[in-house]
């Protein structure tokens, strides 16, 4: 994999570059679409390729470990073979969803032991064994297992946290260099900063990480329920320690607001479930602002959905027409909200990076957060 840094903006430290990989580049600033199960719910490739423009997507180790299980992927040429996607791939390690899990888990030095959500069966993952993992599913980028520190904590339970992460860290990064991928491409392993809200503990973890020296690096840990003043105090402190050179993926974030603060910060890569989630219960996020299509007041409006929208899908349909679907429980008022947002994620980052470019990125992204984030 390698990481050119394009440009860094005058007046704050966002960041334009390109990060090449097998399966084609990236530019950056960058939002991955996320497709837990190794697919976007209710997008379908073509769509996500054709009308939306994503670079890359998101898989998830501990849901594709569970269905359809590393056997069927291994059989399938991993999962770029089993889903179609010709783009780069990234895989989280699975350690958020094993921290949310937290009524059937039991974390140990060894690893993590829980049940599966789906039918209760037992199963262990140690470091080693989600790398081995991450290199069948076939992913360009994969994740160090990690501890998700829950929010609030205390000091003492966030720094045993954050060193168990390191700890597991090393055992990764031992199994990934022990290891080859098995399809002929290659993969790189980014490890993750933990240590909650608590700036001393961020700044050992950055360190750590950064000492590291893998191909890129990921800021974990935020997001889970901290304000956003917390998240890009801890965000703008671990991108001043991590390595210029190198790309910075935010994990799980977020809003565009969360997105265009975390750019103007230094961050590269960017994931959320918010604009597809939000989608299939009626919020729309468009460039004139934030959209409740159950509202009454989109009953007859029948202009569309966003007409600066860069998805010709989004042009074609009516307000009162996707508002409608909605209501109705039509899985393509889901599948047009989804697309919609989306489309304006993947819009707002190639904006960003256009910006950049220009050196117009901070008057650019105060205007933009006032007309996209207003209540319409």
């Amino acid at each position: 994999m390698q990481f050119n840094l394009l440009a860094t903006d005058a007046q704050s430290s966002a960041r334009a570059g390109e990060l090449i990989t097998d399966h084609g580049k990236i530019e950056t600033p960058i939002f991955m679409p996320v497709g837990t199960m190794g697919a976007v719910k209710a997008v379908h490739m073509y769509e996500l390729e054709q009308f939306i423009n994503a670079q890359i997507i998101l898989g998830n180790t501990y849901h594709l470990y569970l269905r359809p299980g590393t056997s069927t992927l291994e059989l399938a040429g991993g999962l770029h073979g089993f889903n179609g996607w010709t783009k780069p791939i990234l895989t989280d390690s699975g350690g958020f969803q094993v921290h949310s899990l937290s009524g059937i888990r039991k974390i140990k030095e060894e690893g993590v032991e829980f049940r599966s959500h789906i039918d209760g069966s037992k199963h262990f993952f140690s470091p080693e064994f989600v790398i081995d993992i991450q290199r069948k599913i076939g992913a360009d980028i994969i994740m160090a297992f990690d501890e998700c520190t829950p929010y609030p904590c205390d000091y003492s339970y966030a720094k045993n946290s954050m060193h168990l992460t390191h700890r597991w860290l090393d055992r990764c990064i031992n199994q990934f260099n022990a290891t080859e991928c098995k399809y002929g491409y290659s993969q790189s392993l980014f490890p993750i900063v933990q240590g909650s809200t608590f700036a001393d503990l961020r700044k050992q973890s950055a360190t750590y990480i950064a000492e590291a020296g893998m191909e890129g690096n990921a800021i974990g840990g935020l997001s889970v329920g901290e304000s956003d003043e917390e998240m890009y105090a801890m965000t703008e402190l671990v991108c001043g320690i991590l390595p210029k050179d190198k790309p910075r993926y935010l994990m799980g974030v977020g809003t565009p607001a969360n997105i265009l603060e975390g750019i103007s910060l230094g961050i590269d890569m960017f994931d959320c479930v918010m604009p597809t989630r939000n989608a299939r219960n009626g919020m729309l996020f468009t460039k004139q602002g934030i959209i409740n299509i159950k509202n009454e007041k989109w009953k007859n409006d029948f202009s569309p959905v966003d007409e600066e929208s860069d998805c010709e899908i989004i042009r074609k349909h009516s307000k009162a027409f996707v508002r409608h679907l909605v209501h109705s429980g039509e899985f393509l008022g889901g599948q047009i909200a989804s697309l919609n947002n989306l489309s304006m994620y993947l819009w707002l980052v190639k904006e960003a990076r256009k910006q950049i470019l220009a050196g117009n990125f901070v008057s650019w992204k105060n205007q933009t957060l006032k007309r996209v984030m207003q209540r319409l």
